[in-house]
């Protein structure tokens, strides 16, 4: 007995380290997928061992296997299907998806603890644990499945509120809040722990609802962070050093990612938690442009400036990515860089709807680490830059930021005005997240080329190909 805890004990630590270097290669592109080998490598130990020590301790009856075994091969299959068939693009929606699934599932450890102790000792560490596990675990769950919901399309992607919604919220809360302290007072009532549960339900439908799309990434990142200390909080439970440790390495990544991408929008958590900023997509056209003339650019227009110049830096958005274009894009770089231009492409950290978003969609098209740039290294070189292509990015780009009057007042962007020429790709005029106009588009340097990302990246390439030809 003795021996198999302590070798349970040394196979946690194993993966402990493993968890741990495989979030530091996560720091860069180049060794992002050795960290995440390594990370499931751990995982992967982790669960064995889990499986030795409770096989030893004959704590699981032959049903119990069965159903185990049966639920992680149905789980595994799920997983096969859903990672080989999910699109590049939809990559937000599968993450909101996981945090739910994480939060969910360290929530139900916590529930079926305290129903198997229920009536017997349940001690304050573990009624504490599950108390928070249940919470933030369940606030997870529906939060996720609603921010899931916004990403693809199923829910308004705007701000969505009612008379009288802070309220419920704040109601949500204060009944979650009661009866945790009641089942913290010595009540280990089941029915208490069921009011928190549904509780903390409605907080996380009510809590994401009102946030827009603009605040997405960070609503994602914030959820899995939430996550990590559910899982946390399960193995504190349970007893489970392994789950505690990763739990807790998810929880405080995630939260300084939160952090991150909440200074790289220049607002706090707390005003993107409040709500009401995002207002999502709006495609709608709007004449003559954002208080000035727009000036419109056709393919071979784009093609002329882009062959002859001598530096481009290309800004990819969700356009790009919604328009599933990456593949042309790393086209149209490798064409212009066989003719001697120097490409490289602009990284905003929000750009996209996730965080790493643009950077994923362009591994995928094989563009290299080394010609990613991100927001501080390439704004100081926008001035020295020929032409400047941005392709379906929108907030990210306008100089509106810079106002104070502005909506998004403050909010770090892609110094794109700044280049010699800008070449914009856009379906129409519409907004973006926002909800406001880009004053890029009226600048008299830029020029807008109307087209779907995909369709238009092609026929500029297939332009630059003839104008070489020629």
């Amino acid at each position: 007995m003795g021996t198999v805890n302590t070798i349970v004990a040394l196979a946690y630590l194993l993966a402990a380290v493993g968890f741990v270097v495989g979030l530091h290669l996560m720091n860069s592109p180049a060794t992002a997928p050795r960290g995440s080998h390594c990370s499931s490598a751990g995982m992967i130990l982790a669960v064995a061992a889990t499986l030795a020590k409770v096989a030893n301790d004959g704590s699981i009856s032959t049903t119990g296997w069965i159903v185990l075994g049966g639920g992680t091969l149905i789980g595994a299959i799920t997983g096969l299907r859903m990672a080989g068939r999910v699109k590049m693009t939809a990559i937000p929606q599968l993450v909101s998806l996981f945090n739910a699934v994480g939060g969910g599932a360290a929530a139900l450890i916590a529930v079926a603890d305290f129903i198997r102790l229920e009536g017997g000792t349940l001690t304050t560490r573990v009624v504490v644990a599950t108390v928070l596990d249940v919470i933030i675990g369940a606030v997870t769950f529906s939060g996720s499945l609603i921010a899931a919901g916004k990403l693809q399309g199923w829910i308004s992607g705007q701000p969505v509120t009612f008379r009288g919604a802070r309220v419920v919220t704040a109601a949500l809360a204060a009944v979650a809040l009661g009866g945790s302290a009641f089942l913290l007072d010595g009540s280990h009532s089941t029915w208490a722990l069921v009011m928190v549960v549904v509780a903390a339900l409605g907080f996380g439908v009510t809590m994401v609802m009102p946030i827009g799309g603009a605040d997405m990434p960070v609503v994602i990142s914030l959820l899995n962070a939430c996550t990590g200390m559910a899982v946390a909080m399960a193995g504190f439970v349970i007893d489970n050093t392994a789950l505690i440790i990763a739990g807790a390495l998810v929880g405080a990544s995630g939260a300084i990612l939160t952090k991150l991408m909440a200074d790289a929008m220049n607002r706090s958590i707390l005003n993107i938690v409040a709500g009401g900023f995002g207002t999502g997509d709006n495609a709608a056209v709007v004449a003559g442009g954002p208080g000035g003339d727009v000036r419109q650019l056709s393919a071979d227009d784009a093609a002329i400036q882009l062959a002859y110049a001598s530096r481009v830096v290309i800004v990819p958005g969700y356009g790009l990515a919604a328009a599933q274009a990456q593949l042309e894009v790393r086209e149209l770089a490798d064409l212009l860089e066989s003719q001697g231009v120097e490409v490289s492409f602009a990284i905003h950290p929000v750009a996209g709807r996730m965080p790493g978003h643009m950077n994923v969609l362009l591994a995928e098209a094989n563009v290299p680490y080394t010609a990613l740039k991100e927001m501080d290294e390439i704004n100081p070189q926008f001035p020295a830059i020929d032409v400047a292509l941005v392709v379906g990015a929108n907030d990210v780009t306008n100089p509106a930021a810079r106002r104070p009057d502005s909506a998004i007042a403050g909010m770090p962007i892609l110094d794109v005005d700044k280049a010699k020429h800008i070449i914009v790709i856009k379906r129409s005029m519409g907004h973006g997240y926002a909800g406001i106009d880009n004053e890029l588009y009226t600048d008299p340097k830029t020029g807008m080329f109307f087209a779907d990302a995909k369709a238009g990246l092609a026929q500029i390439s297939s332009s630059i190909k003839a104008l070489v030809a020629s």
